[in-house]
């Protein structure tokens, strides 16, 4: 085959149907079915299984026994039809698996691009993932989260699922989430899980500056260690802070939240 050809190991079992684009890779032992799509670049290095409606876009790296596109894991599931659309540039370390939607929401599961999803991580039906997420070894999601973008989910940790885990939050390992984590925030633990406070370290590292961080510092200390309850909290960041694009994202997710908002905090302020 010529460079621009996709590569099939004599050992794979790749479906007619299947449609690989110039230069994919697909390595020992690996199973596609007919509804597989396969974007430009994107290897598969061996025993990968892909089924069901699943789309996959350019450049991804699939390590060994990755499994993308099974049922869900539903009992009310009944062989309907849903999909599975992920972007660009992931990569799946070993055993990690996503799942295809039920007909609950749109029938979607969603990955967006430049995600990286360590050994044994597991994202369950109808959850949408956005970009850049990293996910430890075994960072499990229930069904229908929502993981927001530059989110780090810890490893050995559990979210339940309709939760939602905001832009930039970071699930310390090990933990339990039951309910929204807010943007921007650091928890950590299990019966209870505690908001530690701001994810500094992360905001730095991508570039955020001091008096952006300053301002959310100032919104954080006020709604999870000032001993307001929910809507007293919400009212003085309204009224005394800023108005900014990172203030109007975290009200518009306080007053969004379903399952409530992790809130309690750890004993003392953690600036780090």
């Amino acid at each position: 085959m010529s460079a621009s050809d996709a590569a099939v190991h004599p050992t794979a079992v790749v479906h007619p149907g299947a449609r690989l684009a110039p230069g994919v890779r697909v390595g020992p032992h690996c199973v596609l079915d007919e509804d597989v799509a396969v974007g430009p670049d994107t290897v598969l290095e061996s025993h990968v299984r892909l089924t069901g409606r699943t789309e996959i876009g350019s450049g991804n790296r699939l390590s060994p026994f990755v499994c993308i596109g099974g049922d869900p894991q539903d009992i009310g599931y009944k062989g309907e039809e849903t999909r599975i659309v992920i972007g660009d540039r992931n990569i799946f370390r070993e055993f990690a698996t996503v799942h295809r939607a039920t007909v609950k929401e749109e029938r979607l599961t969603s990955i967006g691009s430049d995600n990286y999803f360590m050994a044994f991580s597991h994202v369950a039906h109808d959850c949408r993932i956005g970009d850049r997420t990293i996910f430890l070894h075994q960072g499990t999601l229930g069904g229908h989260v929502r993981v927001g973008d530059f989110a780090t989910i810890g490893a050995l940790s559990g979210t339940h699922q309709f939760c939602r885990i905001g832009r930039f939050a970071f699930i310390g390992g090990g933990s339990m989430i039951t309910q929204d984590v807010l943007p921007f925030c650091r928890v950590v633990g299990q019966r209870p899980t505690r908001v530690l406070g701001l994810n500094v370290i992360g905001l730095r590292r991508n570039g955020f500056s001091n008096a952006r961080i300053a301002a959310l510092k100032d919104m954080f200390k006020i709604f999870f260690f000032s001993g307001f309850n929910t809507t007293q909290a919400v009212d003085r960041i309204a009224s005394d802070c800023p108005p900014s694009e990172d203030r109007a994202e975290i009200l518009a997710f306080i007053a969004s939240a379903k399952r409530g908002i992790v809130k309690k905090a750890a004993t003392e302020w953690d600036a780090e």
